[in-house]
């Protein structure tokens, strides 16, 4: 008897057997989500359940996601959906057919356990396990174990020189035509501290490379990244990166385009969730990103307040020789600077507000934020002076001079254009006043609070929103005096966070005398 089999019904059993993608438009972030149904024949088969680990392949590439489990129906029978990460990382096709299996074993993993207990990990320990992370498989419960493993103290010198290296080894290096290339960061963070924006363009106008590569806010109203973005693009390619750098020696550019360090990039996502004080793991991130951005000097700003990270000068000093001597391992040549983290920097909280501060600077405006130019001065001038051209000491009387002749002004300008242009920053279209309700001294400040009521007004996803202070802490106040204004592009966003002022005690405080 003649075998005969109909094609187009083999094509339906192939069909039966394979899963197909459906874009869901989900953002998670940069974690790898699948979503199946519940009634999946794929899940009941291999017993998969939510929160499980499944390695994901298709148009030959794969990710290990974990399993959200869906049954409203959001998905037909037969179908898959990825998060937006997932989707980018397997550069999906919607409709393409997607094929599971249950990932292989992480052995890295008994690792992060053993630290758990206390153990001490080896160089190689490290290797294995940031490959394992920037590879995506881990998930972000092995992530919060492997940090809060290695948080407080539990890590030692050689154990922050290994991690650190671990992060370099497996991320991507770029390299310039020449060196020293200098760089700056801030340890922890200040409202409003945006000196990078006129950093760079002193330390270029006299001479140095430093080309910046920084980041946009997650839990902060700004990050140097938005509120260069709200003057000039910052999403450039390496390419265009180079050509900016190549021609006024200098950037000021979004480092997402060059995933220098996908393993970091996960640590921090998770560590931010937890709110976890892993020094090492901080350390690890900060000099593994100079190092693979090209950089070989370093000016690190510790700021120290009771709300800020650092919060005592006796917290702040071990930690500036720690990253020198973690810096040197790498090397990396860093010089750290343990300023006042008491009250946030300029009076603009998001990110055209502190782009206004940062103009105002550079312009050489009268009234311009003293404290923000002080600031930027002082790095400024220790970056030239690093460079061994000049004596120590006289860096930032040169650096005043190229602010004060315009030349930073100029640079700056040159830098936006060859970015792709300059443009004036844009104003909210509310606005409302917190008046003072007696007469005394500002007495204290909070960092964390003035910032919140920046972020609920919409910074820094709206460019426009946030805070201006008009009363620095020690300035004497009047009753009905302004003491901040909250800037929002919305009324509803304007209303929420007056709502949250209203009702929270001690963002500014106000003593009679």
């Amino acid at each position: 008897m003649d075998l005969q089999i109909d094609v187009e019904e083999l094509r339906g059993c192939e069909d039966r057997h394979s899963l197909h993608l459906r874009r869901l438009g989900i953002d998670t972030y940069q974690e790898a989500v699948i979503y199946m149904r519940s009634d999946c024949y794929v899940c009941r088969s291999e017993g998969f359940e939510s929160q499980s680990r499944i390695l994901v392949q298709s148009n030959s590439r794969s990710v290990v996601a974990t399993l959200n489990v869906v049954s409203n129906g959001l998905l037909a029978p037969g179908e898959a959906g990825l998060s937006e990460a997932a989707w980018r990382l397997l550069d999906a096709e919607e409709g393409g057919s997607v094929e599971l299996a249950h990932p292989p074993p992480l052995v890295s993993l008994n690792k992060v356990r053993a630290k758990i207990y206390g153990s001490y990990l080896e160089a190689e320990d490290y290797e294995q396990i940031i490959r394992d992370i920037g590879a995506g498989h881990y998930s972000d419960l092995d992530i919060a174990a492997f940090l809060a493993a290695c948080a407080g103290d539990r890590l030692g010198q050689d154990e922050i020189i290994n991690l650190t290296k671990a992060v370099i080894n497996n991320g991507e290096r770029i390299s310039w035509r020449s060196s020293p290339i200098m760089d700056k960061h801030t340890f922890g963070g200040l409202p409003g501290n945006r000196t990078s924006l006129i950093v760079v363009p002193i330390v270029t106008a006299y001479g140095l490379m430093m080309p910046k590569i920084s980041s946009r806010a997650i839990t902060s109203p700004a990050g140097t990244a938005d509120t260069m973005g709200t003057l000039a693009p910052v999403n450039l390619t390496l390419a265009e990166m180079r050509r900016v750098v190549d021609r006024e020696g200098g950037c000021i550019v979004w480092d997402r385009e060059f995933n220098l360090s996908p393993a970091d990039e996960y640590l921090i996502r998770v560590e931010r969730a937890l709110d976890l004080d892993c020094v090492g793991q901080m350390v690890a991130s900060v000099l593994s990103k100079k190092v693979l951005a090209g950089s070989t000097h370093v000016v690190i700003d510790i700021p120290v307040d009771a709300t800020a990270r650092h919060r005592t000068f006796e917290a702040a000093s071990p930690l500036g020789k720690l990253l020198a001597l973690v810096g040197s391992s790498v090397g990396l040549e860093i010089h750290t600077i343990i300023s006042d983290g008491s009250q946030p920097v300029g009076r603009g909280i998001g990110p055209s507000l502190e782009a206004r501060d940062v103009l105002s600077v550079l312009r050489n405006e009268a009234g311009a934020p003293e404290d923000l130019r002080e600031r930027a001065l002082v790095l400024a001038g220790k970056i030239i002076e690093m460079s061994r051209t000049i004596p120590e000491g006289q860096g930032r009387q040169i650096a005043t001079q190229i602010l004060m002749e315009g030349r930073a002004w100029q640079k700056f300008l040159n830098i936006c254009e060859g970015q792709g242009g300059f443009r004036e920053p844009t104003r909210a279209d509310f606005a409302q006043t917190i008046i003072s309700q007696g007469d005394g001294i500002v007495t204290n400040i909070n960092n964390r609070k003035l910032a919140q009521v920046a972020k609920l007004a919409g910074a820094p996803r709206a460019k426009s929103a946030g805070l201006e202070l008009h009363v620095p802490a020690g300035q004497r106040v009047e009753a009905g005096q302004p003491i901040y204004t909250i800037h929002a592009e919305t009324q509803s966003e304007l209303d929420y966070a007056l709502d949250y002022a209203g009702n929270t005690d001690g963002i500014t405080a106000i003593e009679e005398v």
